[in-house]
């Protein structure tokens, strides 16, 4: 992203208010306006979410208006403060994954974002039960047949241009587009539809982390109060929606919500990250004596896409002091050797996780044999990334791997595999409360946010009139 977009799409005048006092309710007052919200969620038979960029700030996201927020520090002249992690490690907050525990419950029936940062469905929303109105950052749309594409790294422009990735489907193969609106686009009508459908249908709306000031997005919890519903608000600042609702909480939502989820006695699941590689090997024999062969990491959105996750890779054969080590920290990764055709050996692969990732390093052993010929083989994706979920969950450390497919040819064979790279807990008090330690300490690593330009300016809002 050019550094000339990212100046089109910082700070505008008509954004609304910004920098507002942060509010906060008495101790006692919030608790019990938090078992008052517990109530009201556990009598709906329709709840919905309207999230902001409130809900992604423990993320180490940076909001918009709050004291410290990007529309705030522009307005002041101020830049902002260094970024320390990329945006594409951002971590789901415990509210994100609060509101997977209720969508799984049954208790959760839509979610609606303002947010392009991709959080609700890296914690495990299901799309066909979100409305992402102002796009995500890291998805890219087909305009010919439609199909979605959800990528680990950001997508380079915004604005619904074309990127450089075409659709993989060979009946198609149509040059794709960003799904991140700019300031004058239109909101997407099958997001918006699904949207408005959810709030007239629902009998509460719970607003989390949104000032409510951008139209027309901010207008949709309304809808619900038109057919008999009711609206929460949990925001730190004042809203011009807070007439309209039967509660306004001024707290941290992360606090908020983690005492509606004891209330409800429901567990808030942890956030387990899993990414993805492809390993390929191509061949060619020498004489019938050596085998000339070649090594690539590649992503799995293509060979031109980058492996976010990945910093380096230490490619070493342990039992074969005879061939040579080799460290590559630049990608593409690839490496090119020659070795006896008639005689096996084991590869060993570590690859070095970038920063943001929960662990340093995981080690895939992979056994090479040029004489024996192996069989294709496609695993189930889901059953795969819940056994690997669940084991990292249990040994409460990260790097465990699987191959989800395995594709062998004469002459090269390719394996994806998928590692655990990042895990983050929520289910114990002291998990809970350390957390929240860290909201009220600021204590967060910041992220960078999506499209950041050099001077500080971001993409991230790209918004349209305010109220």
């Amino acid at each position: 992203m050019s550094l000339g977009y990212a100046q089109k799409l910082s700070y505008r005048e008509d954004v609304g208010t910004v920098g507002m006092s942060e509010i906060f309710d008495p101790p006692d007052l919030l608790q019990q306006k938090i078992e008052e919200l517990g109530l009201m969620i556990k009598k709906s038979k329709h709840l919905v979410a309207f999230t902001g960029a409130g809900i992604s700030t423990s993320s180490g996201i940076p909001d918009f208006r709050g004291p410290k927020g990007v529309w705030t520090l522009q307005r002041a002249g101020k830049g902002l403060p260094e970024a320390s992690l990329p945006f594409h490690r951002a971590m789901p907050s415990l509210t994100h994954m609060a509101l997977v525990e209720l969508e799984r419950a049954g208790i959760l029936k839509f979610v609606i974002s303002q947010n392009v940062d991709s959080l609700h469905l890296r914690s495990g929303i299901p799309r066909e039960k979100l409305a992402e109105l102002h796009g995500n950052s890291f998805r890219e749309v087909c305009p010919a047949c439609g199909i979605e594409y959800i990528r680990d790294f950001e997508v380079e422009t915004i604005g619904m241009k074309e990127t450089s990735r075409r659709c993989s489907d060979t009946k198609c193969g149509a040059k794709l587009k960003d799904s991140v609106l700019d300031w004058e686009d239109a909101l997407p009508p099958k997001e918006m539809n699904s949207a408005e459908k959810q709030c007239r249908t629902a009998d509460l709306v719970l607003c989390l982390g949104t000032s409510l000031q951008i139209t027309p997005a901010c207008n949709l919890p309304l809808k619900s109060i038109r057919n008999g519903g009711k609206i929460v608000i949990v925001n730190l600042q004042p809203t011009p929606k807070d007439k309209r609702a039967s509660l306004v909480i001024h707290g941290l939502v992360d606090k908020v919500i983690a005492g509606v989820m004891n209330f409800l006695s429901l567990r808030i699941p942890p956030y387990i990250r899993i990414d993805f590689a492809q390993l390929s090997l191509s061949h060619s024999p020498k004489k019938n004596t050596y085998v000339k062969w070649t090594l690539r990491i590649t992503s799995i959105h293509g060979p031109r896409a980058p492996l976010a996750f990945l910093k380096s890779v230490e490619i070493s054969f342990p039992e074969r002091p005879d061939l040579k080590a080799a460290f590559l920290d630049k990608q593409p990764f690839h490496l090119k050797r020659e070795t006896a055709r008639k005689r096996p050996f084991k590869m060993l692969l570590t690859f070095h996780f970038c920063d943001g990732c929960s662990f340093p390093s995981t080690s895939i052993e992979w056994p090479i044999d040029f004489q024996v010929t192996k069989g294709s083989f496609v695993q189930d994706k889901d059953e795969v990334l819940r056994s690997l979920k669940n084991a990292a969950g249990e040994e409460s450390h990260g790097g465990q791997y699987a191959a989800l497919e395995a594709k062998f040819l004469p002459r090269s064979e390719v394996t994806t595999i998928a590692i655990a790279t990042s895990i983050c807990r929520f289910d114990g008090l002291a998990d809970v409360n350390r957390r929240l330690d860290m909201i009220s300490n600021n204590c967060f690593p910041l992220i960078k946010r999506c499209n950041e330009g050099t001077n500080g300016n971001t993409t991230s809002e790209k918004r349209f009139k305010r109220t």
